[in-house]
């Protein structure tokens, strides 16, 4: 049986994403990300977590990005309380930060607004996450960039994706 629920597949894609983001810490520390930068290994998965934030906006809703980060926060705390607790606040802090960014965006550009919420976000929830699970910026250019290079990957396969819908049959 196929699960053809946009909202639900978000949900669960977002919140095994914040799990396999504390998961990548744990077991490959820190990592380069490119133009001589490291940043912890979740970085990746941490950002596609704003992609799928913002698939979550458009599907359930915004009540539901809160309950996901939760969810993904009580499941990633059996592994390390610690990266729960900080990427759990990161993540609720940059949201709020993402919604005042994408939701009056949204309805004039989608890819815009994705694009402006998904930077406005990396900053918040890097800064936030580095500060309470290090105690130090010292990865946040590295943080920063990671999770962009993952934006810019979501917002490829996203004109892709429309571009194959377009086409006439």
């Amino acid at each position: 049986m196929a699960i053809r629920n946009p909202g639900l597949i978000a949900l669960i894609g977002y919140v095994v994403t914040i799990i396999l983001a504390n998961v990548a810490i744990m077991t490959f520390g820190i990592v380069p990300v490119g133009f001589g930068l490291m940043a912890p290994a979740g970085v990746y998965f941490a950002g596609l977590v704003f992609s799928l934030r913002d698939a979550l906006h458009e599907t359930p809703g915004r009540r539901w990005v809160v309950v996901a980060i939760l969810l993904g926060a009580a499941i990633s705390a059996a592994l390390s309380p610690q990266l729960a607790l900080a990427s759990g606040l990161a993540f609720l802090f940059s949201e709020l930060a993402d919604f005042a960014v994408y939701a009056p965006l949204r309805e004039r550009n989608r890819l815009g607004a994705v694009v402006a919420s998904n930077t406005v976000g990396v900053v918040v929830d890097s800064a936030l996450f580095l500060w309470l699970a290090f105690g130090s910026l010292q990865f946040l250019p590295g943080q920063i960039v990671g999770k962009l290079w993952m934006t810019a990957l979501t917002v490829i396969i996203m004109l892709a994706w429309r571009r194959l819908g377009t086409r006439p049959a």
